[in-house]
């Protein structure tokens, strides 16, 4: 009977496990069409619809996005989309999207833009250096 109940516990924890990986599988994938629908819409003609992106691809930290960010930072017309691109780049903190949000802080022609790059740009070097002080 112990053997027999040894076994029944054995295979309804495989089983649950099992399904819990599937679980975690579909939601991964899932997330993942998104993110893929989301670097489709950043290169979007469409205003509203590639600053949603920019934005929200910044708020789920996606590295995908790092180089059509910066595309859009460095090449965009749009000041305000310029400002959202670098704030999803100091979101992301991926080291190429901060040099890119380092180098607009330069380079940019709006004063706006600039100043925005630059407070982006010390708040991260600011949190960086405390978390080198927690370590």
């Amino acid at each position: 009977m112990k053997k027999y109940l040894i076994g029944l516990v054995i295979t309804l924890i495989l089983l649950t496990g099992e399904s819990f990986a599937n679980t975690l599988t579909k939601r991964d994938s899932a997330i993942m069409k998104g993110q893929e629908n989301l670097l489709i819409a950043i290169n979007s003609n469409n205003y509203g619809l590639k600053s949603s992106a920019a934005q929200i691809l910044g708020d789920i930290k996606s590295d995908k996005a790092v180089i059509p960010l910066m595309k859009i930072l460095k090449s965009s017309d749009d000041e305000n989309l310029r400002i959202i691109a670098a704030l999803s780049l100091y979101k992301i903190q991926s080291p190429m999207g901060m040099f890119a949000v380092r180098q607009a802080i330069r380079f940019d022609e709006s004063v706006r833009v600039r100043n925005l790059c630059l407070m982006f740009y010390l708040d991260s070097e600011k949190q960086e250096s405390a978390a080198a002080k927690q370590k």
